[in-house]
This record gives C-alpha cells, structure tokens and sequence, in this order.
C-alpha cells in the first residue's frame, strides 16, 4: 500500500475481524473526547494490544516494524533533526544515507508530519514502525544537551569581561531574564542530568578548565569541560538561587532549593567548599516520589522482608541500617516509616537534612547553627510523646545514649550509623562510648546495604569472569562454580555506554537473640564477632551480592567492589 495515500485503521481493522464495529464506535466516540489518534485510543480502552496494531500497520503499510530498544543509534544521524521536531511528531532519526533516511515512527500514517519532516530533512523519508513508549525513551537517551551546555559555556565566557571580574548588580539583574547564559545553562545541565537519572552534580574548578560531571548510578561520569573564567558566575547564581552568603567564599555553605525539571518536581541540595582554584560545588537532586515509599519496592528477599516487618512492629528497642554515603539508608528508613505510618502512632524524625516530607510525620531539621543539634532535638522530641523516632544518624556518644535510652523506655527507634557490616555495629557504638548493657538491653537488628549496579538487558551477553573474579566467587560457590553462567553489559545507547542500568540493593541482616546479647555485655568483642559470624553465614552482603551474579542481574566485578573483599 502506498503511504502516501491516507490509511482509514479502523475500516481496516474491521474489515481483517481483528475489532468489531461496535469496537471501532466506541473508539471514535472516545477519540472525539479526547483527542488522540484512533490507534492509541484503541489501545487504551483495550481493543487491540500496542504489538498487534503495530504489526498490522507494517504489514499494511509495507514497513519494517523495529524494536527500537535493540536498534544501534548513531548520534551524528540523529543530530540531523532537531529535537523540537522529534519530539513534536514522535520520530527519531536512526541512518542517513546518501539519498534518503530511515525514520522510526509511532505513527506512520502521520501523513502531514511526513510532509514536514521530508521538508526538514530533504531527503526521501524511510519510515518504520516502533512501540510509542519506546521511541519515547529512546528520544530522551539520544538527544544529550552536551553540545548545548558547551555552546552555552562558552556565549557565557564571552559575555563576561576579560578581568574576569562579575558585576553582581548586573549578574542579579539579568540573571532574572530567561535568557541570561548562566541561567540557560545551568537550565541545560538540570535537564540533561534529570533526563539521564543523575544523583548528584559536581561543579569542579581546577587550574586551567571548569568540570562538570555527573553521578549516574554510583559512578560519576564528566559531562563537560568549560572555561574557568564562567566558574564564579554559575557558582554564584547558584548561591543565590540557594539562598547561601554570596560575599562568602572562604567558608563552606550549605543549603537547598527547589526547581521543576521535565513535569518532575525536584529537591536539589547544594554544598560549596572553596578549593584552591574556585568554590566547588555539589548539588544532590532528590525527584520527589509521588508514589510514595514500599517496603516491597526495596528488593529485599521475602524471608528477609517477612523478619523486616516483625521487627518494625516490636514496640520499643533500636533498628540501625548500615551503610556508606550513597547507599540507600534513607530509602529503607522512609520505606519502614511509611509501613509505620498510622493514626495510632506519633512519629517524630531529626533528620540533616530533611530530604523528603513525608505526610503525618512530624519531621525536624537539625540546625547546628543555632545550637539546634540531634541530642537537644531528640531530647525535646522525647517530650512529645511519640511512638516512634527516626535519628538521621547516630554520629555522637550524647545522641546514641539518649536514642538507645528512648529505645529502652518504649519507643521504637530507627536509626544509620556509619560501618562497614552489620557485625561492627553494637562494636562502633561500644567505641563511641555507649555502656555494654545499654547497647545490649537496646539494640534489636542492624541492617547493612548497598547498591549494585544492574546490567543492561539491551546488551546483555555472556561473559567469562577472570582468574581473580573465579577464586573470590568460589569463596561462596565452591565446586558449583562451573555450573553458573556469568554475564555482562556490552555497553550501548540506553546505557550510555556503561553496561549497566539502574541499581538494586543488597541486604545484610544481623537480629540479636540472647546469645548475642549476653556477648554484647562482656567486653572481649571477638566472642560476639565470632557468634555473629556464625549467625548470619551464608546471609552476607558478599553472598548475597554472588547470588545477584548467579542470577545474571548484575556482574562479578559490581559484586566484588560493594561486598567485603577480604572477609575470611
């Protein structure tokens, strides 16, 4: 059939039974409502499955109906259509050849917006079918605004003096207006880390060029490369839109501020620390979870989860999560919290920072400025009669004796502490200068995690673990070893190239019984390390890190750089 001609679907469709008329009436009825095409009206209510329809139009129309996800893209084609247009008509440019393009499309039939992008492109349109949701994505992972930043970087160097000196008053003025450079850019690199699931941005000087560079599951990648001389201009709009001291620049300064990015609303918190070539700055992008917080959503392994829940509904005594910066603490304590969360029980969290509002929690930002520390917090909290208390962080002998002492008198106490397993916990706290019997009498459960880095299942391919990854993974395999395939991510255009995409939590629990707890009274710690051992054998994070390799969701390599590499 020639495209050019205009295509009735739903006659069609009838005609082939693969709807009834009564079917394409009431999809006609809806579309009049609400606008959208009749075929993914047809779809929503039901009709016909996205893959049936898109099968259909390529067979009618004579077109390749492509899976866009496994699809090799190359930037230099897809630079060639602007993003505005592909966005507009729902297309992406995969090849350029001399002649003509190949096009994919989640509406072929689009005949006007085939006019207007032959009229764009100039050249003969190749067009194939592709899933909407698909392109959608594929659209969002192509189209980086790394040559956009750079333009925008260096119209910002220009339009700054040679004496490298700011004018505040004009900067104040004109970075009001949408189109100063420092607020495009800065606009740009928001995006651009938003639309590639960034946690952080780091804004780096050094001696000759401004780095910025992106965390993106736990690995910081370099985004770009600017002049130096546009350092103090993004720092101090920065500043400014934080609320920070911008005569200061010998101090470190923290604070936050909010912003809306691609319809997403967005927590960012920001730390400047003068280096010596430039204030440095590093902002923490916190997406606000409008589907709230799940303990189903953690991950963990239902026997795990099953002794999670019994341990959250206790009614007094002290749950610590473990972990490094960056490792999902505050997830699982919001996720426990949100289980919590009822009319019968008072919460009250001292938290620093404050990172999401929780609804029908009473939460408390610590603010040592003024005094206003986690001890005198948690003392006041304490006098409001709660259930339940989160503490951001046991960092302090004072602030873990009167959260272990809360945890004694009938409050259930949530709670991080900084160690590298959960069998050094009751130790570190012991260290900290908390008495044996307090920790002993308190302490209910320590959990440790971390994050993984997940492979990519659009490149996923088999792989040979090297002679040092086989000894590690015997250390729990055994003679099994040979009976497990290994896998890893090749790198591609929906992982960026890394091999790996989004992250999965890996989990360590150590629940006191009474052994342990008689242990924890006696002060030669190498009995409770060695009860605990025994314990939780075979429920490490280092096993649990194997038994993700095994199941070929992550690589050895990502298990061995989360889990204990020398544990005997």
């Amino acid at each position: 059939m020639d495209i050019t001609k205009k295509i009735r679907i739903g006659d069609l469709l009838v005609q082939n039974k693969i709807i009834t008329n009564e079917q394409l009436v009431s999809a006609l009825t809806e579309q009049k409502k609400t606008g959208r095409q009749l075929g993914r009206t047809l779809v929503n209510l039901n009709f016909i499955s996205e893959t049936e329809l898109l099968n259909f139009l390529s067979q009618q129309l004579k077109i390749p109906f492509l899976d866009i996800s496994q699809y090799p893209r190359k930037p230099e084609a897809v630079s060639l259509l602007p993003e505005t247009a592909a966005r507009r008509f729902r297309v992406l440019l995969l090849e350029n050849n001399e002649f003509d393009v190949l096009l994919a499309m989640a509406d072929p039939t689009d005949l006007m917006g085939l006019d207007e992008l032959t009229r764009i492109l100039k050249k003969t349109i190749r067009p194939a079918v592709v899933r909407e949701s698909d392109l959608l994505m594929a659209i969002d992972q192509s189209y980086r605004r790394t040559n956009e930043i750079n333009d925008l970087a260096e119209q910002l160097r220009s339009d700054m003096s040679e004496d490298d000196n700011i004018d505040l008053n004009t900067l104040l003025t004109s970075a009001e207006a949408a189109d100063a450079p420092v607020v495009k850019l800065l606009k740009s690199v928001f995006e651009d880390a938003v639309q590639v699931r960034a946690s952080d941005i780091h804004i780096e000087p050094q001696e000759h060029k401004l780095y910025i560079r992106f965390r993106i599951d736990g690995i910081l990648h370099q985004q770009t490369e600017a002049n130096l001389k546009i350092a103090s201009a993004v720092v101090l709009r920065l500043k400014l839109m934080s609320g920070l001291d911008i005569s200061e620049k010998r101090l470190p300064q923290d604070g936050r501020f909010h912003i809306k990015v691609r319809h997403q609303s967005v927590d960012v918190r920001i730390s400047s620390m003068p280096t010596i070539y430039g204030e440095s700055v590093v902002m923490r992008l916190l997406i606000q979870n409008t589907e709230g917080f799940s303990l189903e959503k953690l991950g963990m392994p239902p026997e795990m989860l099953t002794r999670f829940r019994k341990l959250l509904h206790r009614p007094d005594g002290m749950i610590l999560v473990t972990g490094p910066t960056g490792s999902g603490k505050t997830t699982t304590l919001y996720a426990a919290l949100s289980e919590l969360n009822s009319t019968t029980n008072k919460i009250v969290t001292v938290e620093d920072p404050v990172e999401y509002r929780l609804p029908g929690i009473n939460q408390v930002q610590v603010n040592e400025k003024i005094d206003l520390d986690f001890a005198r917090v948690l003392r006041s909290a304490l006098r409001q009669d709660p259930d339940i208390i989160l503490v951001g962080e046991m960092r302090d002998q004072e602030t873990a004796q009167i959260g272990l002492r809360a945890a004694m008198t009938g409050h259930l106490v949530l709670s991080t502490l900084h160690t590298n397993d959960a069998i050094s916990s009751p130790t570190r706290l012991i260290d900290m200068g908390v008495p044996n019997f307090m920790v002993a009498m308190s302490l209910l459960a320590v959990f440790a995690q971390r994050l993984v880095r997940v492979v990519c299942e659009n490149c996923i391919e088999p792989s040979i673990p090297e002679p040092f990854e086989q000894t590690w993974l015997k250390l729990e395999l055994g003679d099994d070893l040979d009976k497990h395939g290994f896998v890893r991510g090749r790198g591609c255009s929906q992982c960026n190239g890394t091999g790996y995409q989004g992250r999965l939590a890996v989990y360590e629990l150590l629940e006191m019984n009474t052994e342990l707890t008689d242990a924890t009274n006696q002060h030669d710690t190498n009995i409770f390390i060695q009860l605990a051992r025994q314990k939780i054998a075979g429920r490490t994070l280092r096993s649990n890190a194997v038994a993700l390799v095994v199941a070929k969701r992550t690589t050895v390599s990502e298990a061995m750089r989360i889990s204990n590499q020398f544990e005997d």
